[in-house]
């Protein structure tokens, strides 16, 4: 199944980290995000990638084409026979590099695409830059079985926060951790149908104003997730994620399970 990747964006939030280079190539690790996303899908059998490029499209580009193995993989070295790999990152893959502009917005990079997804009827998307533990084929069967036109899942605030209500006079009546207020945000993992693209206008936003036209239709669902899920959004989150794989805490590296 192809798998939609948008790494279009400017990343502002994570200027301190990625001014010189596009998000999605901000490192876990030694290896940017997009590495560890990918690595995701390919761990469940998707293999086949459309990168949807934009802001400083060349880095990513340059990474994969210049892609060195033996960096990121145990290698023999011997006199006689060089490198030998212990190991392979892209064994499998195929990846499609196409520029969608540098200020297109996601839905429009996703039209930008349509010729490479072909006509398959099932297709994956994702933000490339959240992680996460959540079984994927559980939401692909779910969308299959159903009329629905996409799906996604949906996840609890990463952050805590505190929300409160008042009344017309501003006294308030409650205070309730975000965390305990049943607020789920979506998650940025999409099964799209081929169909999607006949609900998706020119310069729209995936999931403003096609999820709303679904909405009305009663053919988008959501699958909620209360196992592991970050995103890489602040300096904060790039700290944190760094951490749990420093500590080999990963949870999002479910191709060691699988």
């Amino acid at each position: 199944m192809k798998v939609v990747l948008f790494c279009g964006g400017l990343g502002m939030r994570l200027r301190d980290v990625s001014d010189s280079i596009p998000k999605p190539m901000v490192e876990i690790g030694y290896r940017p995000v997009l590495w560890h996303v990918m690595k995701y899908y390919a761990a469940f059998g998707h293999k086949e990638f459309i990168l949807c490029l934009g802001y400083k499209a060349d880095v990513i580009k340059r990474y994969f084409a210049g892609y060195q193995e033996w960096i990121s993989n145990d290698f023999r070295l011997s006199a006689e026979r060089g490198v030998e790999l212990l190991g392979s990152d892209l064994d499998g893959w195929s990846i499609n590099f196409v520029d969608t502009g540098y200020d297109a917005t996601i839905g429009e990079r996703l039209r930008r695409v349509r010729e490479y997804v072909g006509d398959d009827e099932l297709f994956l998307a994702n933000y490339s830059d959240n992680l996460t533990d959540f079984h994927l084929p559980t939401l692909i069967e779910r969308v299959q079985e159903s009329d629905a036109v996409a799906g996604f899942v949906s996840v609890p605030p990463p952050s805590s926060f505190h929300i409160s209500r008042s009344d017309a006079e501003g006294r308030v009546e409650s205070i309730v951790e975000s965390r305990a207020a049943d607020i789920w945000i979506n998650g940025g993992y999409f099964v799209l149908r081929q169909e999607i693209f006949d609900h998706l206008h020119e310069g729209e936003e995936l999931v403003v104003e096609p999820f709303a036209r679904l909405i009305e239709q009663r053919r988008l669902i959501a699958m909620r997730h209360t196992g592991f899920w970050q995103n890489m959004d602040t300096f904060k989150d790039h700290v944190h994620l760094n951490d749990l794989n420093a500590r080999d805490q990963a949870p999002w590296k479910v191709w060691r399970k699988e």
